[in-house]
């Protein structure tokens, strides 16, 4: 884990990326914000999480270091210790961890629970939708810290890269640690109700768009060939053919739109 900041004093604000090996467009992120150096506010950690499954290109070295916080400093597996370790880097921090994905090129925030403090921190930022995780928290790094982790865009792809400073920016200046304004905006929120299993096969598809409803009756996914029909409505989140090993990705009920001017008014 490395471990850096921009300004004196102690923070109570810490950006982390590279929870994930294979997703470096937040390691693009805090090297660049290292290199320019701005002065800041607010003293900010910047952290780059799992070193080692970056260095491999793999999501993780032995499990997922998102599904196992908070970790513990005896555990046999390398994410085991390192959860712990970066929980205890955390303390007393208000988190922004940037992730990529497989499912939407579109950027989007990912919150424990739809609070105060999410609901002023979110519509500053340049996403598309806020979703709750609800009952699929555990083991993520905000059942332990107060965190906004935000989907950059696709995995790998100079897009993401660059959506990842620029949400980095914006949160820094929503949380007064950069100078300047964001610019606010309506967010629709939505909050996880259940995960779409997937079985055993050669070959996935997906056939729809995450945060566009499906109907019942509605086709919205094939393993081997074998179509997948809704038999509810629900809004398609973090879906798609790879992404995950044992689910397409998630159903979401939509719960309201935030509504918000910019941080100046």
């Amino acid at each position: 884990m490395k471990v850096a900041q921009l300004g004196s004093g102690t923070p109570e604000i810490a950006v982390v990326a590279g929870i994930h090996g294979d997703e470096p467009c937040g390691v693009r992120a805090v090297e660049q914000l290292l290199d320019e150096n701005p002065t800041v506010e607010r003293p900010v950690k910047l952290v780059v999480a799992n070193e080692k499954a970056l260095e491999r290109q793999v999501r993780f070295v032995d499990e997922d270091l998102n599904r196992v916080f908070p970790g513990n400093p005896n555990a046999k597996t390398h994410e085991g210790q390192l959860a712990d370790e970066l929980v205890d880097e955390l303390s007393g921090c208000f988190a922004f961890s940037m992730h990529s994905t497989q499912s939407h090129a579109e950027p989007f925030a990912i919150v424990n629970q739809v609070n105060e403090r999410a609901t002023s921190i979110c519509p500053q930022l340049p996403v598309q939708a806020m979703v709750e995780t609800s009952e699929f928290a555990e083991g993520r790094l905000f059942s332990q810290i107060e965190t906004v982790e935000v989907e950059c865009g696709l995995q790998g792809s100079e897009t993401a890269a660059q959506n990842a400073l620029r949400l980095t920016r914006s949160f820094l200046t929503a949380v007064d640690a950069l100078p300047g304004d964001t610019v606010g905006r309506d967010l629709p929120v939505y909050r996880l109700v259940d995960s779409i299993p997937k079985g055993e096969a050669d070959s996935y598809e997906v056939f729809v768009d995450n945060f566009t409803e499906i109907e019942p009756g509605d086709p919205f996914a094939a393993a081997d060939g074998d179509t997948q029909v809704a038999t509810e409505s629900f809004y398609p989140v973090l879906m798609s053919s790879y992404g995950y090993r044992d689910v397409f990705g998630y159903a979401a009920e939509k719960l309201d739109v935030v509504r918000t001017s910019s941080a100046a008014d």
